[in-house]
């Protein structure tokens, strides 16, 4: 058989080896293109991805592939294209992009094993039977004692051997073992295999009938009581009934051998099935008929459907107000992707959504839907994964990463609330979900269709230069009216001697809504009881250790925290520098929120969402089943209930404070400030009953406040659409950041300024292109490490990811060596 040669890409994530790999492929191996192999690369053993596979190789000389760890391939053609189009477009690794593709569940672990050579095994008895190498009396008993303990575990990990009490006295332990194996008294071998596997269980299948098992359980009680024991039980039953092993073992003091004993003499039959495991097993969901849909709804979804029959990749902004009805469009769109024979995809931009997506979906079309999400444990993460890739679903829901659903025929892609930042990702490759939601639609030929009550400029000025692109949904479903906006100027309130968070109308509507039984949100975009805590002695402020930040205060557990990097230490009572002890706490967060709510309402039954109260697995699910259950009032939280959120009894809306974004060094800080109070204005009054809304603010002259409190996108897109066109950012030009940071202030200065002075050189002969920096970055120092950034302004058709990745790469070898790091954030959602 002739040989083959395999391109690979290796999983390593360093800049100097993102290229292609060439491996010779022994020919007892079946390797195709897509599958993950185990190579040798330098000194070390690393998993990688096949490329592709071809008769002939370019080099000379190739090393073997060592195993093949998939039979069938995990990465498609499709996605090895939309991967090689993200290395290009975000400036980043294939290793980078593939890790964040394939799940980590299928991230393979690779450990060496020992075992003791044949001719070593007689030293576990005598230390001088054989002499491989010129030991001394003391090395020999060493060599000795190294050899026992493998052989009476082999075959054995290194790091357990290393780690065993047996060998825990032995001086310079790794150079042993390096001797060992290099002297063929130890033998190494590499193990690989995937971080989580199937699960499987055991299944008891009774071989007699009921009679039958209570007369051998009769005739071995008193010779086996333990077979007995599961004998009664299994007559207990119905004739032939399966049982899991564990519930025997839960119904009966059986052990595995009584099972074992049992199927030996063939009174059982012990088979062993794979079990999926379901993140929403437990979870009872009613089928549900569609209901008739609105004329906004019915063309939307036509629409929609022509697209997908005529594998047309279209994009469509669904720009639909609050409560017309979104998801049901969603739903509708869907079923004709499923009746043309293709998969759909949907993300949705936050997990506290994706229990109230999962119904409305899980009722529709039952088990045909997959969930993939951040808080699934790695075993139900691989399932879901494993549903998709196997075809046993045809729709996949959830956040950013479910863009990177393993299906091979994709009719249709949905991103829901598409103006979100949490499809930003903030870590390499720092893609946006929703653009590569469109080029995995360019790539299937499939519509996409983005949806929101509140799109970014970007994609609203995408659909103004395409209007057959532009669906509008402009009323409520049964032509409800939106909710009335009431905008609170707290500087009058403090004015008038209200120096309480609670502004009198709200504390009002609070009262009236409690009064009436009907329920409230109260919405503040920050987490923690206040945003720090000052001496008013000597001005001492406690500051992170680590970042140049204030530490929040939480009253809960009487800590203060850092928010970037995640230290914490005993909240102040007393100045640790004046020994003063006017401590005083300002600014608020959700935390202080419920506390001053229960004082002014002791009886309130409050629930509080936020990365506090969520951090637990199925947090989320429960916190909302609790509210929509009406078994609690008033539901305070940041932005993870300011969308998408649907509870009948909801009537009062109260934005706590509306200038928390606002004043931030962000150019996007209106769109987002509009947006946020647009989206939790909506979560008002979306059933029978009328809603009201209350904003408080300092500014209640902002446009973006103004425009929000009169529902009114479009004047507010045109405002800020002309403001983004002076100042020259997106959607008229594109941006790139690049962020420099070391631990060494000096050293991240002077590689920022190298950057930007070859950045400059090489951008001389290109139009239109502006670099503005190196300046400190809004938050100098995060995780003691100094940050500069450099800010980079482009025309749409200048490729600015290339240049970007250039100038890095020259500059690699030399920042390396102060530990100074260079990250590209093309198209960034966060200046700093």
């Amino acid at each position: 058989m002739k040989r083959t040669y395999a391109k690979v890409i290796v999983d390593v994530p360093a800049q100097a080896v993102d290229r292609l790999y060439t491996y010779a492929v022994p020919t007892h191996m079946a390797v195709v293109a897509g599958v993950r192999v185990v190579v040798p690369f330098g000194p070390r053993t690393v998993t990688a991805i096949v490329r592709a596979v071809e008769a002939d190789s370019e080099v000379a000389k190739v090393r073997e592939i060592r195993e093949v760890l998939d039979t069938e391939p995990i990465v498609s053609m499709q996605m090895f294209r939309l991967a090689e189009w993200i290395a290009r477009e975000y400036a980043c690794t294939m290793a980078v992009v593939l890790s964040t593709i394939v799940p980590r569940a299928l991230k393979a672990i690779a450990q060496e094993r020992l075992t003791v050579s044949d001719q070593a095994r007689a030293w576990i008895e005598d230390p001088f039977s054989v002499h491989i190498d010129a030991f001394t009396e003391h090395e020999a008993h060493t060599a000795a004692c190294i050899v026992r303990t493998v052989a009476a575990h082999e075959p054995m990990e290194r790091s357990v051997l290393l780690a065993h009490q047996d060998v825990s006295h032995i001086v310079q332990l790794h150079a042993w073992v390096r001797r060992g194996i290099a002297a063929g008294w130890l033998v190494a071998s590499m193990d690989t295999h995937d971080r989580v596997r199937v699960k499987k269980e055991t299944i008891v299948v009774p071989l007699h009938d009921a009679a039958a098992l209570s007369e051998l359980a009769q005739q071995t009680r008193v010779r086996s009581p333990k077979q007995a024991a599961v004998l009664d039980v299994l007559a207990g039953a119905a004739d032939g009934m399966p049982w899991r092993k564990r519930d025997i073992e839960g119904a009966c003091p059986a052990s595995s051998s009584a099972l074992r004993a049992l199927a030996h003499k063939g009174v059982v039959r012990l088979d062993v099935r794979e079990v999926w495991r379901d993140p929403y097993d437990s979870v009872h969901v009613e089928a549900s008929a569609p209901p008739l849909l609105t004329d906004d709804q019915r063309n939307a979804v036509q629409t929609i459907s022509i697209a997908v029959q005529r594998h047309d990749p279209e994009v469509f902004l669904l720009h639909g107000v609050t409560g017309s009805g979104k998801t049901e469009v969603y739903l509708h769109a869907i079923e004709a992707c499923m009746m043309s024979g293709r998969e759909a995809i949907l993300l949705i931009p936050e997990i506290s959504l994706t229990p109230q997506m999962v119904r409305a979906f899980k009722a529709r079309f039952g088990d045909r839907v997959a969930v993939l999400h951040s808080h699934l444990s790695p075993g139900e993460k691989y399932d879901e994964w494993r549903k998709i890739a196997t075809r046993r679903v045809c729709i996949a829901i959830g956040a950013r990463s479910a863009i990177f659903a393993p299906f091979l025929n994709v009719g249709l892609i949905i991103v829901d609330e598409e103006h979100e930042s949490s499809y930003k990702q903030e870590d390499a490759p720092k893609y946006n979900a929703r653009d590569v939601a469109i080029k995995r639609g360019e790539l299937h030929s499939a519509p996409v269709v983005l949806g929101s009550a509140t799109p970014s400029l970007e994609t609203y000025a995408r659909a103004l230069r395409n209007a057959r692109t532009h669906i509008t949904m402009h009323e409520r479903i049964n032509n409800r009216c939106l909710p009335p906006v009431e905008v609170i100027d707290m500087r009058k309130e403090l004015q008038q001697g209200n120096r309480s968070m609670f502004s009198r109308a709200l504390k009002q509507s609070l009262h009236d809504t409690l009064q009436k039984k009907e329920q409230a949100m109260l919405f503040l975009n920050r987490r923690g009881y206040a945003n720090f805590v000052l001496c008013r002695d000597c001005g001492y402020v406690p500051m992170c250790p680590h970042c140049d930040v204030t530490l929040t205060d939480h009253r809960v557990d009487r800590q203060l925290r850092c928010h970037y990097c995640g230290h914490h230490q005993p909240t102040i009572d007393v100045c640790p520098h004046c020994a003063g002890d006017r401590v005083r706490h300002f600014g608020s967060g959700t935390q202080q929120v419920e506390e001053q709510l229960r004082t002014l309402f002791p009886d309130v039954r409050a629930l509080r969402m936020d990365v506090d109260t969520t951090s637990q697995k199925g947090a989320h699910e429960r916190l909302l089943a609790q509210f929509r259950e009406r078994k609690a009032d008033v539901l305070i939280g940041t932005q993870m209930i300011a969308k998408g959120l649907d509870f009948p009894a909801l009537t009062l809306v109260g934005v706590m404070s509306a200038d928390t974004a606002l004043r931030l060094p962000d150019f996007r800080a209106a769109e987002k400030t509009f947006q946020l109070l647009t989206q939790v204005a909506g979560r008002a009054g979306r059933h029978a009953l009328e809603g009201h809304v209350i904003v408080q603010t300092y500014a209640p002259e902002h446009y973006s406040i103004a425009y929000a409190a009169k529902h009114d996108y479009d004047a507010f897109a045109r405002t800020e659409l002309a403001v983004r066109a002076e100042l020259g950012y997106p959607p008229y030009r594109r941006i790139a950041l690049v962020t420099v940071s070391g631990p060494d202030v000096a050293d991240a200065m002077r590689t920022s300024e190298a950057f930007a002075y070859a950045l400059r050189e090489a951008i001389a002969n290109t139009p239109h292109i502006a670099l503005l920096g190196p300046v400190p970055s809004p938050i100098p120092k995060i995780k003691d490490r100094y940050r500069f950034q450099l800010l980079v302004k482009a025309p749409h058709d200048t490729a600015i990811a290339p240049m970007l990745k250039a100038v890095v790469a020259a500059h690699a070898e030399e920042a390396h060596k102060r530990d100074v790091q260079m990250h590209i954030d093309i198209d960034p959602h966060m200046l700093g």
